[in-house]
């Protein structure tokens, strides 16, 4: 494909996620939020050319650049998304205009990030980018989680997550 039909798809692609994003998702209540992204950081480790062997020094600070920008875009992403509580319990999310935002931010400054990695001769693969999806993945699952719990359960019960007190007469 030329350069420019690839370009279209990587928008195009781009496009379907953050409109996929900001529609309305249920959060499962599943406590296993954490496997994927600790997969896809494995799967990073293991491969190689997580680190260029000809430019060490610069290669790892791009690429600790690179998990900086993961972890801010998912924080991002998180903080911007609405959380709430269905009546049936169930917790919910949508990103808003401001997850949109961020979502472009981020793959702006990866992008910058790339092209400086290729200026200085930098060769970056795909463990780079699975590890800086992963850290966004976390920072994302692990916030939704958090502001999820907060969120107190339908008709004045305990948010999920809080363990119920029980009184004593309860227990007589």
């Amino acid at each position: 494909m030329s350069g420019l039909v690839n370009a279209l798809v990587i928008v195009a692609v781009i496009a379907l996620v953050v409109v996929r994003q900001c529609s309305a998702q249920r959060i499962s209540g599943d406590r296993r939020w954490w496997v994927l992204p600790a997969v896809l950081i494995v799967m990073a480790l293991r491969e190689p050319g997580l680190v260029d062997p000809h430019h060490r020094i610069v290669s790892a600070l791009v690429l600790g650049a690179e998990l900086v920008v993961g972890l801010v875009t998912g924080a991002g992403w998180a903080w911007t998304s609405r959380v709430w509580r269905a009546e049936d319990g169930s917790l919910w999310s949508k990103g808003t205009k401001a997850t949109a935002l961020v979502w472009a931010g981020g793959l702006g400054l990866r992008a910058a990030l790339y092209g400086i990695a290729v200026a200085l001769g930098v060769h970056q693969g795909s463990p780079a980018l699975m590890g800086a999806l992963a850290v966004t993945l976390l920072a994302r699952a692990g916030l939704l989680a958090r502001r999820g719990g907060a969120i107190p359960a339908p008709y004045g019960g305990p948010a999920a997550g809080v363990p119920v007190r029980q009184e004593w007469k309860d227990r007589v």
